[in-house]
């Protein structure tokens, strides 16, 4: 029996503290901000000690190991006392993957993409009768689920948070969707030490794992050429330039993608497809290599790629009236995601962003700007940097500083045939609690207001 304690009581700390009660271990639970009621139940009906508003520092301190919330940055002053006395601190994948028994992970990770690979490897395995949980960033929490039923297969979205307190675990599928600068201020300000965490996805894995990536991302090309020592089958896929591989790959050329592994391959229609975009065509090439790498056949694979409708958040249509079509894009939090947001604009644009700037480089973006967006409505505390960006690359910029503020003015320079576009490129910390919620609060104004 260890004596453990878990940091954090959101969804990630209640699932590791009822899974470390259930194995016999002594738990105790500490969150310095308040516990959401449906966890502070789950954790009295376990039997789990906890606290919130503040930490009790002895306790903490005297734990064998400790099992960090991914919220929970490095420089907070009770990670570094940890530190300093070396008591181990890992992540909830870490601990749940221990208990797991025989079943094994499809692990998606990427800078943008993630939610909605994750989501559509979830429907293709379930839609074709696998025994299989969603976790991780998105669904129930993982450990929860180890803790509380059996499952053949966990598809487990991770972020980088998740991926640095991970040692031991090992993806038996690893999907990496692309590496773009992003979370920079927990990493030093250094895109290396990023790149560093997100390429763990591949840590431990052997010649009998698969390995999903973008051919197309010059920053995943450059780490494998680096790596002589990867056995894992690669499965690459790619729009530009195709990249062959023995254990299979995926390419997209015409509208059309083939996806191979082994014997098995599937061919899709992308304007067949609910999800549009060419990063929708990337995350449908991944989740075809990636289930059909987990044993899905063919046939089954395609018939769930054309069934699936767009995750909540992601490029989610909000409503139209008077030819204005209203576009919920909230997920977009760094300036990658609104690339391909507004890449796949195909109507003059009114574009809402702002928030919490994560130390943005928006050149990227200033191409599709120019080419497609009419005016840009920024919506945060503090707009000076994206008006300073955007001023003289696009017609109209207008600062605002509320939700109300920003949707009004996006409704008076929309017209017919004009599309608004919600695609953030910032954390939401500044005026919402999360990118849900600013998500929902759009959705409301529309319906609401138009």
């Amino acid at each position: 029996m260890k004596n453990i304690v878990v940091l954090g009581g959101g969804i990630s700390g209640y699932g590791s503290a009822v899974l470390a009660k259930k194995k016999g271990h002594k738990v105790f639970l500490s969150d310095a901000g308040r516990v959401a009621e449906r966890y502070a139940r789950v954790l009295d009906e376990w039997g789990v000690e906890w606290e919130q508003g503040g930490h009790t520092m002895e306790r903490i301190l005297a734990a064998d190991l400790v099992i960090k919330s991914p919220g929970i940055p490095e420089k907070a002053d009770v990670v570094k006392r940890l530190r300093e006395q070396s008591t181990p601190i890992i992540s909830e994948m870490e601990f749940a993957s221990k208990y797991m028994g025989k079943a094994r992970t499809i692990c998606i990770t990427g800078s943008n993409g993630k939610t909605t690979t994750t989501s559509l490897i979830y429907k293709i395995m379930r839609d074709a009768g696998v025994n299989v949980a969603l976790g991780g960033n998105i669904g129930e929490s993982f450990a929860y689920q180890v803790a509380t039923a059996e499952y053949d297969w966990y598809v487990l979205e991770l972020s980088s948070f998740q991926l640095d307190g991970m040692y031991d675990f090992r993806a038996d599928v690893g999907v990496l969707m692309n590496i773009t600068p992003d979370h920079l201020d927990r990493y030093d300000y250094s895109f290396q030490n990023y790149v560093d965490s997100k390429m763990r996805i591949v840590q431990n894995q052997h010649s009998r794992n698969y390995f999903v990536y973008s051919a197309d991302d010059d920053v995943i090309a450059a780490e494998i050429e680096k790596r002589a020592d990867l056995r894992m089958r690669q499965l690459p896929f790619a729009a530009k330039a195709a990249v062959a591989s023995g254990a299979g790959d995926g390419f997209l050329s015409g509208g059309e993608f083939t996806a191979r592994v082994g014997d098995k391959e599937v061919t899709i229609d992308t304007q067949k497809m609910q999800i549009k975009g060419l990063h929708n065509a990337y995350n449908a090439m991944a989740a075809a290599l990636a289930t059909m790498a987990a044993g899905v056949e063919p046939e089954n694979v395609e018939r769930s790629i054309y069934e699936f409708s767009p995750v909540e958040h992601r490029l989610e249509p909000a409503g139209e009236k008077d030819g204005v079509l209203w576009i919920n894009d909230s997920k977009a939090t760094n300036v990658d995601s609104v690339w391909y947001a507004l890449e796949s604009m195909t109507r003059p644009t009114v574009w809402i962003a702002g928030g919490t700037d994560k130390g943005n480089d928006y050149e990227p973006l200033k191409g599709f700007a120019r080419e497609k967006v009419k005016a840009l409505i920024c919506m945060g505390v503090d707009n000076d940097k994206l008006v300073r960006e955007f001023t003289g690359v696009v017609p109209t910029v207008v600062s605002t500083s509320s939700l109300d503020e920003a949707m009004r003015a996006a409704k008076a320079e929309a017209t017919e045939g004009d599309v608004v576009l919600l695609s953030p490129a910032c954390a939401s910390f500044d005026l919402f609690k999360n990118y849900e919620q600013r998500g929902q609060l759009f959705k409301e104004w529309v319906k609401q207001n138009l």
